[in-house]
């Protein structure tokens, strides 16, 4: 199938197909005529893809993960390092979420010095 039916089989616009093809996750073959033309699993392929990046997971993981993945959920099979990439990611984003709980702690204390017209408490780091 050629790039617009790929498209159209799976809400992936065009230009997202050819960035997952830039970054090793699609390969397509190519016509006499330089068209892409992808095989009947490109479609699983693209929907492991979008799973795999809502939860969180770089292209460059995804690309190291996707031999792993088996229908479009996807499930992973018990390749080497497949956990130890999944618990990297997990602890990025357990500090992620930590940094993010810090700054909204921040807010409400900025919040609640405005309601209560005191000063605003001191940025944390400033000399003054």
């Amino acid at each position: 199938m050629l790039i617009g039916e790929l498209s159209r089989q799976t809400g992936v616009h065009t230009h997202q197909l050819r960035y997952y093809e830039a970054q090793g996750l699609l390969s397509p073959a190519r016509g006499a005529n330089g068209y892409r033309e992808y095989d009947a699993e490109a479609a699983t392929t693209v929907a492991q893809i979008r799973k795999l990046l809502e939860a969180g997971l770089s292209t460059q993981e995804i690309a190291y993960l996707l031999p792993c993945a088996t229908g479009p959920a996807p499930e992973l099979e018990p390749c080497a390092e497949v956990l130890a990439v999944l618990r990297a990611r997990l602890h990025g984003l357990d500090r992620h979420i930590d940094t993010l709980n810090q700054s909204r702690d921040a807010l409400h204390d900025f919040i609640a010095a405005v309601e209560t017209r005191h000063e605003p408490p001191a940025l944390a780091g400033s000399g003054s």
